[in-house]
């Protein structure tokens, strides 16, 4: 007669592959347990240090540039500022960390910066090699090229011949040599290592024309002796998504900087900024503002944060427009226009998904 045995296949192996199952799927939440506390040690070392450490370009107007009094403004350093307010409850404390384009990504896996808001262009590579993993968009941008207005040129494919300066360790060097063998036009690039050498270079006749992210150019350009004479191309050549990068093994912190990122966007939508935010939060009648401001509930609480996380970094940094207009906006030097960068419901791309 046939019996069940271990291996047999009747009742009894049924049972004990049950068991084993059970037994599996026990382990693995435990094990998942364990490596997420063991990973998600970032913000337990930012609060420890009692400060967070944020990388940041060496020096590029409207996004990241020290002042002469040592301190740091910017349209990225405004971010990082966010985060501190959030995490840390002051702006204040941020340890700001100057990072060429070859030394971020070293820098943020080997633990030497927290967060990476450094004008970087989030593409698969870096998403999947690097360590690294991209918190959102904070910036949509795209590469162009700038020349003398003396050149009388009104398009880049004109730009046959030119020496052009990019920026060595940047995505601006493929899609360059894509943009012209593409439109079948000669091309002399001059690798530059930094973005004040790119400037010296193109002042020095090194090169006749830039090219790197047209935020980056319209930066750039007021470094010029004279930037009236120069000009940003109207072509547009790549997709050049900007924001913030965190290490992709801690789970925690890359939620608490991509909702800060969210906060933002979603607090100018909702018209709340750093001038009436305090208003809003006394007379507002709306749950959702209710809770996306502290009142009702503790709307932080997944993310290990206090419920006045989003209120704090609002009020003390202002929302998504207000950090644009003010560095690289309407308010600043550079003058860049909203363009994509404007709220979903003005044409633009940012949205956010529902904080509630």
């Amino acid at each position: 007669m046939y019996r069940s045995g271990p291996w047999s296949g009747g009742r009894g192996f049924h049972a004990r592959n049950l068991e084993f199952n059970k037994m599996k799927r026990l382990l693995l939440v435990l094990g998942m347990l364990f490596t997420q506390n063991v990973l998600a040690a970032t913000l337990d070392d930012v609060r420890e240090r009692g400060a967070l450490r944020c990388g940041v370009n060496t020096g590029l107007p409207g996004f990241s540039e020290q002042q002469k009094d040592g301190s740091w403004r910017g349209f990225d350093v405004d971010f990082c500022r966010a985060v501190s307010a959030a995490v840390l409850k002051d702006p204040r404390k941020v340890e700001f960390v100057p990072l060429t384009a070859e030394e971020r990504f070293p820098a943020l896996a080997s633990g030497k910066v927290d967060l990476l808001t450094r004008n970087t262009t989030w593409t698969f590579s870096r998403d999947t090699t690097t360590g690294a993993r991209f918190a959102g968009t904070s910036y949509y941008d795209g590469q162009g090229f700038m020349v003398s207005r003396s050149r009388g040129l009104r398009s880049a494919l004109q730009l046959a011949d030119s020496t052009v300066c990019v920026q060595t360790g940047t995505t601006s060097q493929d899609n360059a040599h894509r943009y012209f063998s593409t439109h079948r036009m000669k091309l002399e690039l001059v690798p530059v290592a930094s973005p004040d050498a790119m400037v010296d270079a193109y002042e020095q006749g090194k090169c006749n024309v830039m090219t790197s992210d047209q935020s980056q150019l319209y930066a750039l350009r007021t470094r010029l002796a004279k930037p009236g004479d120069h000009e940003v191309l109207p072509e547009v050549i790549s997709r050049e998504p900007l924001g913030p990068s965190v290490r992709a093994d801690d789970p925690e912190w890359f939620a608490i900087v991509r909702w800060v990122l969210f906060a933002l966007i979603e607090a100018e939508q909702l018209d709340i900024g750093s001038g009436n935010v305090m208003r809003v939060r006394d007379a507002s009648t709306s749950p959702v503002t209710r809770a996306l401001l502290g009142v009702e509930g503790n709307i932080g609480e997944g993310l290990r944060l206090d419920s006045l996380w989003i209120y704090r970094l609002v009020g003390e940094v202002g929302n998504y427009g207000e950090i644009f207009e003010r560095n690289i906006g309407s308010q600043s030097p550079l003058g860049i226009k909203r363009g994509l960068n404007a709220p979903w419901m003005e044409g633009g791309l940012l949205y956010s998904p529902p904080i509630r």
